[in-house]
């Protein structure tokens, strides 16, 4: 995507544009102490995040160091230059036309509703939108989001008009949508730059209630597609609420969680080395049962081998950091997860590289009883005119420029 030149300082990135030479140079000038490229966390530019930061220092003895510098010339190489890839999720809270729609219920969300959801507001809307998705990840990369999972969709024409607005229109944006049999007629979908991201093919999956043939909520989308040439297997998720209370909301979470399994199975075993994010607002957390169990996923990357996904969100969320809050309580109920291919092997294909919470202070309430909340569209009825009740979420993967 972008080429990676000298910003690996002030990142504390040793790995990128950095030769043996350089390395060892640096030992020397700073008595011994050589950093190892180890992924630790770290905050790192916009928003909280988790990846490669500042290395772990080691001290070695000076004659050690001696024999270095006389090997060094073996150990030069070429600088090596990276290329960066920008993956997202954004919950767009309830954004819906002002046409009724008589097959859901969309009836808040109209001119003569409670909401007085006119024209006007839903413009506001679509540019405040826009403008947080064309800033996700450009420090790294000026074209934002290759990729975009959103949610809370009321159909496929205000992805239409997300896209076509000043902030993305330049971006080129292609939408993937399915209609889902979602009560309240919210969805999820997927947008994708062309520069970056080829379509092969998309699905989407169904929830089925055993018992409850009349249980209607958001399908899973599956898309597949060349990722600046790598193939790229991206489950965008909306699981049940909570709104009934957790505990019994709890077994359709689980019931949505083994959904999101039984497709990630199916990929890993017609492609055991297919590269998967699943991202979503799965309205549990990391540590919960029906991410870690169901799910099949862990903070551990030496235990994410197999079938079993990697989880970076877990550790932000551990710090207290979260992408949506509640009474006082923060959760993280946006997250992206990968499957092993993706952090592991050679640097020929795309790797995860690091993850983030996009929690920019204009994304945030700046006074009152919800100050540092998102800054939702209405609260407690009242019209508040924000972007989301929800931080979006991103990560970069990386590989060698070539």
């Amino acid at each position: 995507m972008v080429k990676v030149d000298h910003w690996y300082e002030s990142q504390g990135i040793p790995i990128v544009n950095r030769n043996w030479t350089q390395i060892l140079v640096q030992a020397l000038g700073n008595l011994l102490i050589i950093p190892l490229p180890r992924p630790l966390p770290c905050w790192q530019g916009r928003g909280a995040g988790v990846g490669y930061g500042k290395p772990h220092l080691r001290f070695i003895l000076l004659f050690i160091s001696f024999l270095l510098v006389l090997t060094i010339d073996s150990f030069s190489q070429e600088d090596k230059r990276y290329r960066l890839g920008c993956v997202a999720f954004y919950n767009l809270e309830n954004l819906f036309d002002t046409v009724n729609d008589p097959s859901i219920n969309d009836e808040e969300f109209l001119p003569e509703g409670r909401n007085r959801w006119d024209g006007k507001r839903y413009a506001d809307k679509l540019e405040r939108l826009s403008s947080v998705i064309a800033r996700i990840g450009t420090d790294l990369n000026p074209d934002g989001p290759a990729v975009l999972g959103v949610s809370e969709i009321e159909n496929r024409a205000v992805l239409e008009d997300l896209v076509q607005t000043e902030s993305l229109k330049n971006r080129d944006y292609q939408i993937v949508h399915f209609q889902s049999p979602d009560r309240r007629g919210i969805d999820v979908g997927l947008l994708y730059q062309p520069k970056y991201f080829r379509l092969i093919h998309a699905a989407s999956h169904r929830l089925v209630i055993p018992g409850e043939p009349n249980y209607r909520t958001r399908d899973q989308l599956v898309v597949s597609g060349t990722f600046d040439g790598d193939t790229l297997y991206c489950i965008v998720c909306h699981w049940p609420s909570r709104s009934s209370g957790e505990k019994v909301t709890l077994p359709y979470r689980i019931a949505a969680a083994g959904l999101s399994r039984s497709i990630v199975d199916s990929i890993l075993t017609d492609s055991p080395e297919a590269r998967i994010i699943l991202m979503g607002d799965l309205n549990d957390n990391p540590v919960n049962k029906s991410v870690v169990k169901i799910l099949g996923s862990t903070p551990d990357k030496e235990l994410a081998v197999g079938q079993t996904l990697y989880n970076p969100m877990t550790y932000l969320y551990r710090k207290g950091i979260g992408s949506t809050a509640w009474r006082d309580s923060w959760s993280l109920f946006d997250q992206m997860i990968v499957s092993p291919s993706l952090i592991r092997g050679d640097l020929n294909s795309y790797r995860f590289y690091t993850v983030r919470i996009f929690n920019e202070r204009f994304l945030a309430q700046s006074e009152g009883e919800y100050k540092g909340y998102p800054y939702r569209t209405f609260g407690g009825g009242v019209y508040l005119g924000g972007y989301s009740d929800h931080f979006p979420v991103y990560l970069f993967l990386y590989k060698e420029a070539r």
